[in-house]
């Protein structure tokens, strides 16, 4: 086979997850950084399904971890923003730039606080990646996870962690608005203690060692914990909350998402509990059993932003863009003024091909913020993908004066 044929094969065998053709292609030469149509390396696609044993061994050939596909998005930085924790370690070990940013001007860490991805965003810290970095929309990784978080448990173990590492929060998005007024205005009592607090847990409770346990990532010991002490001094669905992730992180997911259930037993408007159900569900490769979760957590409360943007996140990696469209849609009838809707609404639109649209959906996000060089850019991206319009039959071509 020649080279176009080698590479077409590697990338075909991580896809379909055939580790023995793996082999076979790269003893025959296989071009490690061959690129298929969308610019994606075998080593992002084995990423994108979250394949460990074969990202490895991929990079353990020498594929480059900071190689870019089309959206600009190299394997570690697609890691992190799908908390897909041991290939992020891998690809730091092998030398990732953690200081690289996506096409939104992000570093890693920023998508994994706003999706609530707890560990990632340990292990981004832990790397050196800056804390208070600001992406294109205006805001870290602390107004992330405050703005598009819901103020539960999990996202307030994401904002105390951002916090212990010396967030800021008094720094200020475009709208001149810091974590802490989002925190207020968003009614979230406890992320608003934490940043206040600044350089300790406010939290009282037993739970303390657990958190300190999760921290440094023995998971295993703060589960050991939990389960010696049926006393624990917490909230009962603070108790479920902590076995739940603990169990997650353990990869002993369908016994997470037991206890989660146990939860909205004692608690069934608790909704956060739903989304957590669907991350486990998302990590067992269930997509549609995901989706329907987000779903149930959406039927309780049909107004809140929370679930329903968690879920268009989802269909976004999911490529089900016209879905996420709908979802968009739906998000911006509540509130047309967030610009970061607008923006993603567009972005699915322009991978659907539907260039005038994507167009049409960045203009109110420019409107409202014209300085902002991350939508000025994406009009001018979108301007170039629109397929040229002949002229009009007897139509003169005007030259522009000087």
């Amino acid at each position: 086979m020649n080279i176009q044929e080698n590479g077409a094969a590697l990338m075909a065998a991580v896809e379909r997850d055939d580790g023995r053709a793996v082999e076979r292609a790269l003893q025959g030469g296989a071009p490690l950084e061959w690129r298929d149509e969308r610019g994606r390396t075998a080593l992002m696609a084995a990423t994108q399904a979250n394949n460990l044993a074969l990202a490895k061994r991929l990079i353990d050939a020498g594929s480059d971890v900071n190689a870019r596909d089309d959206t600009q998005l190299t394997p570690y930085l697609c890691a992190g923003a799908n908390g897909f924790d041991a290939i992020l370690r891998a690809t730091l070990a092998a030398g990732a730039d953690p200081r690289s940013v996506n096409r939104f001007g992000g570093t890693a860490l920023l998508p994994a606080s706003e999706k609530g991805y707890l560990r990632s965003v340990q292990v981004c810290l832990d790397s050196g990646v800056p804390v208070d970095h600001v992406n294109g929309l205006g805001w870290s990784a602390l107004l992330e996870a405050v703005i598009l978080g819901d103020g539960g448990r999990l996202y307030t173990d994401v904002v105390a962690t951002l916090i212990a590492a010396g967030a800021d929060s008094q720094l200020r998005d475009r709208a001149g608005h810091s974590a802490l007024w989002h925190a207020e205005a968003l009614g979230q009592a406890q992320v608003l203690r934490i940043c206040v607090a600044a350089d300790q847990d406010p939290r009282p409770g037993s739970l303390h060692r657990v958190r300190e346990l999760m921290r440094r990532q023995s998971y295993a010991a703060a589960l050991d914990l939990l389960s010696d002490s049926p006393g624990v001094d917490c909230d009962p669905l603070d108790l479920h909350y902590y076995r739940g992730y603990l169990l997650s992180e353990l990869a002993r997911h369908d016994e997470a998402i037991d206890e989660y259930r146990r939860a909205l037993v004692l608690d069934r408007a608790a909704l956060e509990f739903h989304v957590y159900i669907a991350q486990c569900l998302r990590r067992l490769r269930r997509a549609d059993d995901a989706l329907r979760e987000y779903d149930s957590a959406i039927a309780l409360q049909p107004a809140a932003t929370y679930a329903r943007y968690q879920k268009s996140n989802f269909l976004r990696e999911l490529n089900r863009h016209q879905q996420a469209v709908a979802e968009m849609d739906v998000l911006l009838a509540q509130d047309p003024q967030r610009c970061d809707f607008w923006f993603h609404k567009a972005n699915s639109l322009r991978s659907l091909g539907r260039h005038d649209e994507a167009l049409a959906a960045i203009e109110p996000a420019i409107a409202a913020d014209p300085s902002n060089a991350l939508y000025q850019a994406h009009k001018a991206q979108s301007l170039e993908r629109l397929p040229k319009r002949p002229a009009k039959p007897g139509a003169r071509r005007v030259r522009a004066s000087a």
